[in-house]
């Protein structure tokens, strides 16, 4: 069995994941339209859990940005509009009743920041507040258990606290044009090429440093544009103790191994004089905790910047982290000041090194409502800048970032065509069938480019999971070329490159980060396969 949806690998994960969304108060971004234009009301969906009372639900909202406050349908700062029951409905996997209730937020004008939090009670109860319990925390705690061989606790949910503080941006922003057509060159960049004139490094183990770095992308352009790629994503450029980057020391400059704040400078200048595009993989979610931000928070609990995480005894370390990582404390972008130095850093490489947008990380991370500044703050600086997200997750939990994102990476195309191509348990028919039935799901719901793909660097290699399969892989990439949707290709795929053992096995993720084969190590005649189906590609988009 592959783990391309990690907290969703058993059937016992997706009933937890099920039961906490459904238990509590939950809005979870839930409103009609998904996307709300200028002059358009709002709708509101909120979901009563059977073990919760209410008598009242109530939005507290503001529409200048300003933190909405209220209690017991009184607003303290900002408006509030109340709720009303529609609906009561048996949920079979919690066991008992809840309840839909609805409300209208008024019309807002282009430009205008909404803010609003949701509260329920009973009469002489407790006011409680949306989202509670919060599915996320609920489940990472289980799914840390179950990848580490233990019993699956009970989830029983935190204490309620005052809930989220959800956002929306009225305004007329769509995904750039020239991402709906990408075919995007994913590089892992330690992985990739020393550079012309330099060897590769000898590491002891996989998780060393290869000595891959800017400067070797550059000199493979002419290789990359060959592959009919009209965009570069990089991993994680900045410095970094691991060889993979997702745990960031300082989002100032590019990390010295790499080639430094030069070498992405170069870069993206000899990238755009093709007329090829170049993305960050930026982090947003956690730092490490060697970033000095994080260890002064650590030493003293009276730093302005202790209130930049979450300090919890409860937590495995004492610090909410990344899947419960312990050099990967979270970071809590609920705070003002830490959300407004997060959106600056993204400011900051679109406007000096004019990159072309971000893939960002663990998306579902900070959740749907700080993506809404993100996005708004990065078209600010860059009009056609794109933002898309890693969300491993059910489509229906997508839907929320409708508006907030650009787009996201398509997990559920990709378990789709590894199902079929790769492990054969999929007929052409069963692929055909959940692909026509995908776009239907999603034609309706707004605008948000999803992107196609068959591997990446968190999991297993098409290849590898095919059993060496080169005719697989050849049919994979055939329909995933064929697709009307952007693409991404990891770096290797389209020369044969595979890996050693399972990302299952107790190695890590990054067997499947092996050194890029150059040379006669390519397969050559899997190398041109894919040029005439890229080219393919590109004459119909260009007659369409």
């Amino acid at each position: 069995m592959e783990f391309l949806f990690g907290t969703f690998a058993t059937d016992e994960l997706k009933l937890i994941h099920h039961r906490a969304a459904r238990r509590g108060l939950q809005h979870r971004f839930e409103i009609r339209p998904r996307d709300p234009l200028p002059a358009q009301p709002i709708r509101l969906v909120v979901w009563v859990g059977a073990d919760v009372s209410a008598d009242h639900v109530a939005c507290y909202f503001t529409a200048d940005g300003s933190e909405p406050r209220g209690a017991f349908g009184q607003a303290q700062s900002g408006q509030v509009v109340r709720l009303e029951r529609v609906d009561v409905a048996w949920d079979m996997l919690t066991w008992g009743y809840g309840e839909r209730w609805e409300g209208t937020l008024p019309p807002q004008a282009e430009g205008a920041v909404l803010r609003y939090r949701i509260g329920a009670w009973a009469e002489g109860g407790q006011e409680l507040f949306a989202d509670w319990p919060q599915e996320k925390r609920v489940v990472e705690r289980a799914a840390r258990a179950f990848f580490a061989n233990e019993p699956i606790p009970e989830t029983t949910p935190a204490p309620p606290d005052e809930g989220t503080v959800f956002d929306v941006h009225i305004d007329r922003l769509q995904p750039p044009e020239w991402a709906r057509q990408a075919l995007i060159y994913h590089v892992f960049v330690d992985r990739f090429y020393p550079g012309d004139g330099r060897a590769w490094q000898q590491p002891d183990a996989l998780s060393g440093f290869y000595g891959g770095t800017l400067w070797g992308v550059r000199d493979k352009l002419d290789y990359i544009a060959e592959l009919g790629a009209t965009c570069i994503w990089l991993s994680p450029t900045w410095p970094s103790p691991s060889h993979h980057g997702y745990d960031v020391t300082d989002y100032g400059r590019v990390e010295p191994r790499l080639g430094g704040d030069e070498a992405l400078r170069v870069l993206v200048e000899a990238a755009h004089a093709r007329g090829i595009r170049v993305l960050l993989d930026l982090v947003c979610n956690h730092i490490s905790r060697e970033h000095p931000i994080f260890q002064e928070a650590l030493r003293d609990p009276q730093s302005p910047y202790r209130a930049w995480f979450t300090f919890d005894a409860r937590e495995p370390h004492g610090y909410r982290s990344f899947f419960g990582v312990r050099e990967m404390p979270k970071l809590n972008l609920a705070h003002p000041e830490a959300r407004a130095w997060m959106l600056e850093i993204a400011r900051y490489w679109l406007r000096e090194f004019d990159v072309d947008g971000y893939r960002l990380d663990h998306a579902a991370g900070p959740g749907p409502g700080f993506w809404s500044d993100f996005r708004a703050a990065c078209r600010a600086e860059k009009a056609d800048a794109f933002c898309f997200g890693e969300l491993i997750d059910q489509p229906t939990s997508l839907l929320p970032y409708i508006g907030r994102l650009d787009g996201a990476l398509d997990f559920q195309i990709a378990e789709a065509l590894r199902k079929t191509y790769a492990r054969g348990e999929w007929s052409e028919a069963d692929l055909e069938r959940f692909l026509a039935r995908h776009e239907a799901f999603w034609a309706d719901e707004g605008d948000f480019v999803r992107l196609a793909f068959i591997d990446n660097h968190d999991m297993d290699r098409f290849l590898y999971a095919a059993g060496g399969d080169v005719g697989a892989l050849r049919r994979a990439l055939e329909r995933l070329l064929a697709l009307p949707h952007p693409l991404v290709l990891y770096y290797g795929t389209e020369v044969g490159l595979s890996q050693r053992w399972s990302t299952r096995d107790g190695r890590g993720l990054e067997v499947a980060r092996e050194p890029m084969r150059w040379g006669d190590a390519q397969n050559h005649e899997l190398l041109a396969v894919y040029r005439t189906l890229a080219a393919r590609r590109a004459a119909r988009g260009s007659i369409e």
